[in-house]
């Protein structure tokens, strides 16, 4: 029931929750009662909370998808942003200025990067020239930021290239395509994350980020190279999340769902009207209602860079709307069994 006082509800927290003495380590010393009493709270309760909140948002669906206001969470902070002279990037550089970053754009392509600077009309934000493949590129980014405003806080190793989804079988994709790939997506973000840690460790604090993909959590009709390329992001954020932790840098992954980018377009090639891409992969899409777009994608990065987050370490941070959880074939199947 509504609260005659808010006459809506935009978020249920089932919290509530109960644990049995810690002497109940064994199977051999737990009781049917304890796992019942410990049910009823944890599950049962949860279950009804979130029942009844998703049968007054069903009536609701205004109220479902808010909108994040705009507060300086990332004040004082400096990040560095490869990729970020379009698509995710471009959209992760705009808002870590509208919460108050520094911003330095690293990409290769220097028109549009100036652009985005010019655009934004800001004195926090600038651009580097920076080919990911080459170490000394991405040295000189770090570099370039520390000289700039004395150190740097946030490294979002964004940059990233797929293949054309017509090679989305192995026996379409060479071992080119597979060197190009991980050129950028794994080489360059390793150097992203080398170079950002050499400086984060000595004042033991930072936060390093990676995109990843909803491809390295699930089986996907991707490239083969890109596919393999996200797993090996992930392995490489797991292994510096261990090795970094006793410094205080936090290292943390993105893995969005398909959103509409320069890059995806290309990707697409002729195959999608590019003024239907957006509603194309909404029809895959497992939630309703919303559609993936690149500032979802940076708000997601500025939760992992700011102190909201401060330990959190380790984070695959999964933002595909639950795509991941489903099998749509599966719940097909089942529901055209009962028509």
């Amino acid at each position: 029931m509504l609260s005659p006082r808010h006459r809506k509800l935009d978020i249920m927290f089932n919290n509530a929750g109960i644990i049995p003495p810690i002497l109940y380590t064994s199977v051999f010393d737990s009781k049917k009662r304890d796992f019942e009493k410990v049910f009823d709270v944890n599950v049962y309760n949860a279950f009804l909370g979130a029942k009844h909140a998703a049968l007054i948002w069903s009536r609701q669906r205004h109220h479902i998808h808010g909108k994040c206001g705009c507060r300086l969470r990332l004040q004082g902070k400096v990040a560095l942003i490869t990729g970020g002279a379009s698509g995710i990037g471009e959209a992760t550089a705009k808002l870590f200025t509208r919460y108050g970053a520094k911003v330095i754009i690293a990409d290769f392509q220097d028109d549009r990067g100036q652009a985005v600077c010019k655009e934004l009309g800001s004195t926090t934000i600038s651009y580097v020239h920076c080919d990911v493949t080459k170490e000394s590129d991405v040295k000189n980014a770090v570099d370039f930021a520390v000289s700039k405003h004395g150190k740097l806080d946030i490294m979002f190793n964004n940059a990233g290239i797929t293949p054309p989804l017509l090679y989305t079988s192995i026996f379409d994709s060479e071992k080119s395509h597979f060197e190009k790939v991980f050129d950028v997506n794994v080489y360059g973000a390793f150097l992203g994350a080398k170079h950002a840690a050499r400086v984060m460790v000595p004042a033991k604090s930072g936060s390093i980020i990676f995109t990843a993909s909803v491809a390295a959590v699930i089986g996907l009709e991707a490239p083969p190279a890109y596919t393999c390329s996200k797993h090996a992001v992930v392995g490489l954020s797991n292994h510096m999340c261990m090795e970094l932790g006793k410094d205080g840098i936090r290292v943390n992954c993105i893995s969005p769902f398909l959103v509409q980018t320069p890059m995806i377009d290309g990707a697409l090639g002729s195959a999608v009207d590019k003024n239907k891409a957006a509603e194309w992969l909404a029809t895959a899409a497992n939630l309703k209602g919303v559609t993936l777009k690149a500032h979802h994608i940076a708000e997601a990065a500025a939760f992992l860079g700011s102190d909201e987050s401060k330990y959190v370490s380790g984070l695959n941070l999964v933002v595909d709307g639950g795509y991941s959880k489903v099998n749509p074939l599966i719940t097909n199947v089942i529901k055209g069994s009962y028509t």
